[in-house]
């Protein structure tokens, strides 16, 4: 998708060595190569080699397959598109703010509407959501 072109000083990798490099199956690399999410290799046959753009490509890809991500979305990270925005890990002494929504005796709701996104009047729609479900419930049970 992106590799360049390479140069007479670049790395040529055979298959079985670029996916030793990336940490990944033959049959796996070959098969990023027939969806086209990986480029086809320089030359044909037996002479058919690989470069550091190749073993870029697929350590992209690897690190977002671990990510969790669909290949259609790697697709799209690879073409440009803006990767997600990893969630801030929490340090010690940090301070973090829940909204701890009780709905009824042993069913409570842990928010945080800051990472969820959510205004103060979706908060309270939400707990009023949950609590209409609640009394739904119980309605039904009677």
């Amino acid at each position: 998708m992106k590799d360049p072109a390479p140069s007479a000083a670049s790395p040529r990798y055979t298959l079985d060595q670029l996916c030793a490099l990336a940490g990944l199956p033959r049959r796996t690399v070959r098969y990023y190569i027939q969806i086209g999410l990986l480029d086809r290799p320089t030359g044909e046959t037996r002479a058919a080699h690989y470069g550091p753009g190749h073993l870029s490509q697929l350590l992209e890809i690897r690190k977002w397959t671990l990510a969790g991500l669909s290949l259609e979305r790697i697709r799209e990270l690879l073409l440009g598109a803006a990767p997600p925005v990893a969630a801030r890990p929490q340090r010690p002494g940090s301070l973090r703010v829940q909204s701890h929504l009780v709905v009824a005796d042993g069913i409570e709701i842990v928010l945080d509407p800051e990472r969820a996104g959510l205004s103060p009047a979706q908060v309270r729609a939400f707990l009023e959501g949950a609590l209409a479900l609640h009394r739904t419930l119980h309605e039904h049970e009677d």
